[in-house]
Order: structure tokens, then C-alpha cells, then sequence
């Protein structure tokens, strides 16, 4: 049932697979607006027809949305925070040389310690917040799970593959040398057929986008990852003369996504939600730095190389920049014309456009070695990967009203999907129509068991 608020501070009610840390306080509580109905029951689930959300005023869904910025100050200043990091990376490694092959020599078979250890770290909180039993849920009733999904498995690496093969080997191939231009191609397939499970957190909060959704989508990209990336990825790879070490690219995607994956699952499975809960909030600042020093260290690296191949650099940028943009304009108006609400279908795109550099980084050094044509190529995704999203974040909030809006109804059913009700968390119980719903206080919840995003 829409509810209309001031400032976006309406909370859903708790979902034991959607906790995230909550919001700041607004220091004002709002009282129930008006109300809608309740969906019918023919109704679908989470791609909703968008009739049943009011494209007027403020809509419900933002109450799954994440209205009060849960990054604070580093979504704030995100960007700046980025390019710092790799600035600093690349100072570093060019004018301290050995600073960068000191830690591409820190490698056990073929896997570079430092990288693994910083991805660990910054993925296992990621994945902690998944609900892995509603997964089955999110599938057989989503249409953004299903298109995005979609979108990036079958059609985000092959799309990939064919602008790298267009532009490097094609209309760039008289500049690039004819050494490097396989690597090339091999490291933009390596980076497009990862989808992003951890930035991708950072961009659905500067577009409001709905928190359970965004959690589902991440387990559903991290256990489809599990069966489909390695073939795929090898398969296009193969295609060019650049070898295919299948055992290391195993090894990679075992390490980067299962063991976190697995560790999650078994962590969930001991904890009680209060614990669990307080490992989550205490682990959030260690995703940020992870990410941070992951940047540094990767730009470290490759900082010789980077300033020296500086043509390279802005060669390769140009295809993984019209992927982005491409991939993200065919899933937004596949959204916008199944009639997807704005609160999945934005965070839903920029899923589907986003890739998972920290992982490709880590595949391309342990496939090819730090100093690889096929690292610079995933590095060169780090540089246009920050800049290009915040682009698409402006577009999706400035084109909200091409969709429908969320309603308080299939917002219900979404976080339904995502996970099952939190123990202790307020139920509301419904009211008539017209009426206000009542929970455990006058606006239907407890300030302790708001949905966090």
C-alpha cells in the first residue's frame, strides 16, 4: 500500500536476508499518508505490472529503497575516494617500480596473495547478507531477476567479445601492436563475463533502488557465476591465440567466489539474526577499505605500464565504454517495457552493465601474470568503470518517470522473495481499505525492526 513521506525516511518492515545497517535516525517520525490497496492475488511478484504502482507522489517502494544514504559519507564522496586510490596506485608504481613487482611476485600458484586476501575481504560481507533459500522465490516470480539474469549471461560476454574483436582487432589494428592485441581481448572478456556483486551495492543506493531486490540479484549473479563463467569465458577466450590455462581458471573462480560463498552460507547458518546482525555492521567499514586498497594495489602494479601505454589505455577504454553504456540501455528499456517499478528496474540495469573488476584483476594475474596485456585490459575496466556508472546513475534518476513507481503491496512481495521475516521483527496487520495498516506501534512498525538497506 503506497505511503507517501517526507525525505524518503519510511522504513519497510525487518526481512531476516535484508541487513544492511540502518539508516540515521531523521530525528521526526511520519505518520501514515494515503493509502492504497492491497494487491490482488492474480497479481505477479517481482516484476509487477506497473499499474498497481502510482507514478504520482512518493511511492512505497522507496521504503525499500535506500532513501537514507546507507553509505554515508563514502557514497558522498565516492568517486573522489576512487580516483585518490588510483592516483596513489599508480604514483606508486611509477616512480617505485619495484614496489609493484614486489607485489606481483607475491603469488602462489599463480594466485596473487594480496589481491585474494583483499577480495576475500571485501566479498564475504557482501555475501553474508544473502538469504540463500529465497533464491528459488526470486526466480519463479521475478521479471528483473530474470532479465537481468538473462542479460548477463547470455548476452553481456558475447556482446563483449564482439566489440573487443571490432574495435581491437579491427579499427584499432594498425596501432595496437599485434602482440598485445589478443591479451586485449581476452582481458575485456575475462572483465565482461563477471557481473559486479559488490559495487553494485553503492550504485542502487544513489538511485533509491529497492535493498531486497538488489541482495537477491546478487545471489542469483553469484550462483549462476559459479556454473557459468568459467565455460563461457574460456570458450571466447580460446578463439583467439591467447592459451586457456581451464585448471588456474577453476581454481580462480573457486577461490574469488565459492570459498566466500561457502563461508558465508556457513557463517548465516550458525549465527543467530542478533549476531549475525552485529557481525554484519562491524564487518561494513572492512568492504570499503578492502575495496579501497584493492584499487591501490592493482594500480600499484600495473603504474608503469599504465603510463607508458597510454594510447593502449585509451584504445582499450573505448569498447568496454560503449559495452557499458549498451548493456545498460538494452536492459533499462526492456525494464521500462515489461513495465518493471523504477526501484528494481534502475538498480536491475546498472547490475547488468556493472562488471566485477576486483575478480577479473585477480583471474587475469593468476591466468596470465601481472605484466599480461590481459591485466591492463581489466585494469583499464577499473578506470571507466567508476566515472561511466556514476553517468548511468544520473540517467536512471533523471528518467525515473518513464517507469512506475514501487507500491508498499510489491514491495511486500519483493522482500517476501528476498528472505523470510526477521524473529521479533513487527507484522503489520491490514486494515480495511482506505485504512491505515497497524503494526506494533500508530505507523505499523518498530523503529527496531525497520528493513535496513
Amino acid at each position: 500500500m503506497p505511503v507517501n513521506a517526507q525525505d524518503g525516511d519510511v522504513e519497510l518492515a525487518a526481512s531476516r536476508g535484508v541487513s544492511a545497517p540502518r539508516p540515521e535516525p531523521s530525528g521526526e517520525r511520519h505518520s501514515g499518508g494515503s493509502h492504497g490497496k492491497d494487491a490482488p492475488n492474480g497479481e505477479d511478484k517481482l516484476g509487477l505490472s506497473g499499474d498497481a504502482g502510482d507514478k504520482s507522489g512518493t511511492a512505497a517502494g522507496e521504503d525499500g529503497a535506500a532513501a537514507a544514504d546507507p553509505l554515508g559519507w563514502f557514497g558522498k564522496l565516492l568517486s573522489v575516494i576512487v580516483a585518490a586510490a588510483m592516483a596513489a596506485g599508480t604514483l606508486l608504481g611509477y616512480y617505485a617500480p619495484e614496489s609493484g613487482r614486489a607485489l606481483a611476485s607475491a603469488s602462489v600458484a599463480q594466485i596473487n596473495i594480496p589481491i585474494a586476501v583483499l577480495i576475500w575481504v571485501m566479498v564475504f560481507p557482501m555475501m553474508l547478507h544473502i538469504d540463500f533459500a529465497a533464491v528459488g522465490t526470486a526466480l519463479r516470480n521475478g521479471k528483473a531477476i530474470f532479465v537481468t539474469s538473462f542479460v548477463n549471461y547470455a548476452i553481456q560476454p558475447f556482446a563483449m567479445y564482439g566489440l573487443a574483436a571490432a574495435f581491437i582487432w579491427g579499427a584499432f589494428g594498425s596501432i595496437i601492436s599485434k602482440e598485445r592485441q589478443d591479451e586485449y581481448v581476452a582481458g575485456s572478456v575475462i572483465l565482461g563475463g563477471a557481473p559486479c556483486t559488490a559495487m553494485v551495492f553503492v550504485w542502487s543506493a544513489l538511485v533509491h533502488g529497492h535493498a531486497g531486490y538488489t541482495l537477491t540479484q546478487v545471489a542469483v549473479n553469484n550462483l549462476i557465476m559459479l556454473v557459468a563463467y568459467v565455460p563461457t569465458t574460456g570458450l571466447l577466450i580460446s578463439s583467439t591465440s591467447v592459451t586457456m590455462p581451464w585448471d588456474t581458471m577453476a581454481l580462480s573462480a573457486c577461490l574469488f567466489v565459492l570459498v566466500p560463498l561457502l563461508a558465508a552460507w556457513g557463517v548465516r547458518s550458525c549465527l543467530s539474526v542478533a549476531t549475525r546482525e552485529a557481525l554484519e555492521a562491524r564487518l561494513k567499514p572492512a568492504t570499503m577499505v578492502a575495496l579501497v586498497l584493492t584499487i591501490v594495489v592493482v594500480f600499484t602494479i600495473q603504474g608503469e605500464r599504465l603510463a607508458n601505454n597510454l594510447l593502449d589505455v585509451v584504445l582499450v577504454a573505448v569498447p568496454l565504454t560503449i559495452q557499458t553504456y549498451f548493456i545498460f540501455g538494452l536492459t533499462y528499456l526492456v525494464m521500462q517495457w515489461l513495465r518493471v517499478p523504477f526501484q528494481l528496474a534502475a538498480p536491475g540495469a546498472l547490475i547488468a552493465a556493472s562488471n566485477f573488476f576486483e575478480l577479473a584483476v585477480a583471474v587475469a594475474v593468476s591466468l596470465y601474470g601481472a605484466q599480461s596485456g590481459a591485466v591492463l585490459a581489466t585494469v583499464v575496466g577499473v578506470l571507466t568503470e567508476v566515472p561511466i556508472m556514476l553517468s548511468l546513475c544520473w540517467i536512471a534518476n533523471n528518467t525515473s518517470n518513464w517507469f512506475p513507481q514501487l507500491s508498499a503491496a510489491q514491495a511486500e512481495l519483493v522482500d517476501g522473495a528476498a528472505s523470510q521475516p526477521a524473529e521479533g521483527a513487527a507484522t503489520a496487520v491490514k486494515a480495511p481499505a482506505g485504512e491505515t495498516a497497524v503494526g506494533d506501534d500508530a505507523e505499523g512498525k518498530s523503529p527496531s525492526s525497520a528493513a535496513r538497506v
